[in-house]
């Protein structure tokens, strides 16, 4: 039996950009995903003293964003428990969910090169069968440094090319309070949504 290929994409989504989405898309075509679930993360721990948009927003954003692509599905599954929220247990309680789904994780090289610092590295290794990473020219990625350190690693690493666009949630969010131009940085529904409600005007 062929096997269920399932991608697990995880941020705050602050708003929801076009680099995410782009990074997605090309994810589900390069590593064969058959799904890609957007985890949504309400609270995330690297990120304590940073103002975040309420999870209602952030969630109608998310929705608007993916609207177009019926393989992208959004992921309550750190919503619905209490925070903080790691990936090793949002791993662990997707696989008990879903045994028969083969879990592919997306990252950036810069989360790759700081997965030692992550909890349980280990572990959020033995729960994937492989580790998504979007590479920019940027990032040095020492492959076999992380080996020495987590070993298995190399053999889960899938690198996926992207064209190199330099879109940050922040970028946007910055340019919006400043009243500069940000339309074409946004799916429509998401620009439509932010000039709708005045987000992050204040």
């Amino acid at each position: 039996m062929a096997t269920s290929l399932t991608g697990v994409f995880g941020g705050t989504f602050d708003p929801p950009h076009l680099g995410h989405l782009i990074l997605a898309s090309e994810a589900l075509s390069q590593l064969g995903l058959e799904r890609l679930l957007w985890v949504l993360t309400p609270d995330p721990p690297h990120k304590p003293s940073q103002p975040i948009t309420p999870l209602s927003q952030r969630l109608e954003m998310l929705r608007l964003a993916l609207s177009d692509e019926p393989r992208f599905e959004i992921c309550e599954i750190e919503i619905d428990r209490p925070g903080p929220h790691y990936t090793v247990e949002t791993l662990r309680q997707l696989k008990a969910a879903n045994p028969a789904t083969e879990l592919v994780y997306l990252m950036g090289g810069d989360s790759l090169r700081d997965l030692p610092s992550w909890r349980n590295p280990a572990e959020i290794i033995r729960q994937c069968r492989a580790l998504g990473v979007m590479r920019r020219p940027y990032d040095a990625v020492d492959l076999a440094t992380l080996e020495k350190i987590l070993p298995g690693i190399s053999a889960k690493v899938r690198f996926v090319d992207v064209p190199l666009l330099e879109i940050a949630s922040s970028q946007v969010r910055q340019r919006v309070a400043a009243n500069q131009s940000f339309r074409y940085y946004l799916h429509p529904r998401v620009y439509d949504y932010i000039l709708e409600t005045g987000l992050y005007r204040s």
